[in-house]
């Protein structure tokens, strides 16, 4: 069973990827609206936000590579996914606005 601090830090990645996941789908729409300077500061918000969330999950595999023990937990994975979602979303939507930016120009 998953003690207090190892739920909290699942639970942390999960409103970090979800909160880079909303700036994402904000971006994407800022780029439908031909707005890239927009754009580009909703994925640099999403960014910080993807960044927090690796850092949790990067402390977590660290404990385990160390040797300290880490319980499975299917919260702790429903994280990694969302977290693994979300920086594909982020990347996809990076080279979109890559693109339409060169469209434009």
């Amino acid at each position: 069973m998953e003690n207090s601090e190892e739920l909290q830090q699942s639970m942390q990645i999960i409103v970090e990827a979800g909160d880079a996941r909303a700036f994402v789908m904000k971006a994407l729409d800022q780029i439908g609206e031909a707005n890239y300077f927009e754009a580009k500061k909703s994925l640099d918000f999403a960014h910080e936000k993807l960044n927090k969330a690796h850092a949790i999950q990067t402390g977590k595999i660290q404990q385990e590579a160390k040797g300290i023990s880490v319980s499975y937990s299917v919260l702790f994975s429903h994280a990694q996914d969302t977290l693994m979602a979300t920086s594909s979303e982020y990347n996809m939507t990076k080279h979109l606005l890559k693109i339409f930016q060169a469209k434009e120009q």
